[in-house]
């Protein structure tokens, strides 16, 4: 028991075992001993006649025993193993040695102070240069520990096989390294390790920005405190111009870009990796966990709009029945209809006597001679854009007409007695606007038709800009519901003038 620690860790493999061989160089010993007490699992090693030859730091952690203590013991017991369990420990544990492979035993173990640590343990059998077994090493840690490594590694597996979530792991330079099967689908990628290294520009169109900046926070300041959603449009389907599903938003962020392309809404987790096994955190990447949300998110989006526009609906019902005259309750309807549904309004009508469509049939958009129907505007809002379009002021008295002709989208609407959409794409064309009359920037029309006692008295037209999408058939419906109530208001305005 009087050797250096060196001598007792680092003793030659070989002589220990039994192997006659010569003694290694100090340099040897030395590095075998900083080997061994760099190791993260506890290490022993027993001769051919059950000698302890080995104890390395991490032993020493979990037992207390040192090196100077353990090494040239004969055998476990009486101090690492209880005298009662010997009889069952040792022989399982030195019989690696006529045992090919590597055993997997657990154990009680016996700590200096008295008590008592379960322990798994890996050992195998050591053979000399002619073959016969000279030794075994025996590799053991805390079961507790054994049990949270191979639980971590099992729920890695889960969620990168089985999980209902997409499971995304991306390295520091923002590159995907792991993809799971789920997030592969998400992607529509054809395989987990397409994208492998690619950037994610690769695979994202709008959301990208977002989902990047999200990324580089995680790596720098660590894991939100709560999920994020993130609308987001992939490469492929946008270069295609698919459009995946409706949306029930208004504005880019809500679900469609700029351009008016949908997306999925992505409900996502970030959780940023450091490695264990540094001394300071040292980032390995995020793991960006996220799970499809876009039918609740569209849901509640189309509630929240639905619950909105029949409030503005109510307001503007209990706001005309103030106004004595029927027009000015026409225009209320009109000034409450553009608030988060339209940039801008305009009601065109048929003059006092004008070719109104006879009860039960369809509106004609010609006149007497073939002329089109001379519909006047009758109201604008907001009051500014009669600036951009035409430049006879909004009002019945002049009975100046508009001016459309045969193929505009309102003289359509008038003439087959139904809603028409129109719209020219995501950006501004120009002349676009100008040739329908329209304010300059505008991208998207809806014009409905104004219908009361069977017969058609005019057309009310919303329009949007670039900054918004194209209407849908929830705005259209919307729009009749206006267009019942201003047909009311007008027929009246009519009725009481007559």
């Amino acid at each position: 028991m009087g050797k250096s620690r060196a001598e007792h860790v680092g003793a030659d493999p070989g002589g220990a075992a039994g192997g006659g061989g010569t003694a290694g160089s100090p340099d040897d010993e030395l590095l075998l001993a900083a080997l061994l007490d760099g190791m993260d699992a506890a290490l022993c090693a027993f001769d051919a006649d059950g000698v302890v030859t080995h104890w390395n730091r991490e032993a020493e952690r979990i037992l207390g025993w040192t090196a100077e203590e353990a090494v040239g013991r004969r055998g476990l017991a009486g101090w690492a193993v209880r005298s009662a369990d010997a009889a069952h420990v040792e022989p399982r544990l030195l019989g690696a040695m006529d045992t090919p492979g590597r055993q997997v035993h657990e154990f009680a173990l016996v700590t200096k102070d008295g008590g008592r640590v379960l322990v798994r343990t890996q050992s195998s059998g050591v053979a000399g240069a002619d073959g016969r077994p000279t030794g075994v090493y025996c590799a053991f840690s805390e079961v507790h520990a054994q049990i949270d490594l191979e639980r971590s590694i099992a729920l890695s597996e889960a969620l990168f096989e089985d999980a209902a979530w997409g499971v995304v792991l991306v390295d520091a330079d923002l590159r995907p390294a792991v993809v799971n099967t789920h997030a592969a689908r998400a992607l529509r990628l054809t395989s987990r390790t397409a994208v492998l290294g690619r950037p994610l520009g690769e695979l994202l169109d709008h959301g990208l920005d977002e989902l990047e900046s999200a990324l580089q926070h995680v790596l720098a300041q660590g894991a939100p405190p709560a999920p994020a959603e993130i609308w987001v449009s992939l490469r492929r389907e946008a270069e295609r111009g698919e459009e995946d599903g409706e949306t029930g938003s208004q504005a880019p962020a809500a679900g469609a870009s700029g351009d008016g392309r949908r997306g999925r809404c992505w409900r996502s987790g970030f959780l940023r990796l450091a490695s264990p096994l540094a001394e300071e955190p040292v980032p390995l990447g995020v793991a960006w966990l996220f799970r499809d949300v876009t039918d609740e998110k569209r849901a509640a989006q189309d509630v929240s709009r639905l619950r909105f526009r029949d409030n503005q609906l109510h307001r503007a019902a209990r706001a005309a029945a103030e106004c004595e005259n029927p027009m000015e309750a026409a225009a209320v309807h009109l000034d409450f209809s553009l608030a988060g549904f339209a940039d801008h309004a305009l009601l065109d009508l048929l003059p006092v006597g004008g070719p109104a469509s006879p009860e039960g049939g369809p509106a004609s958009s010609e006149g007497a001679g073939g002329a089109p129907v001379p519909l006047v505007r009758a109201a604008a809002t907001p009051a500014s854009s009669h600036g951009h379009g035409p430049v006879v002021e909004a009002g019945l008295a002049s009975g100046i007409p508009v001016g459309y002709g045969p193929t505009h989208p309102a003289v359509q609407a008038y003439d087959r007695g139904t809603t028409v959409r129109t719209s020219v794409g995501g950006a501004a064309v120009p002349g676009w606007a100008q040739g329908r009359k329209w304010p300059d920037g505008t991208v998207h029309g809806l014009c409905a038709v104004l219908r009361s006692r069977g017969r058609t008295l005019g057309v009310v037209t919303f329009l949007r800009g670039s900054s918004r999408r194209g209407f849908d058939r929830a705005d259209a419906s919307y729009a009749e519901d206006i267009a019942v109530r201003l047909a009311s208001a007008v027929d009246l305005a009519r009725t009481l003038r007559g």
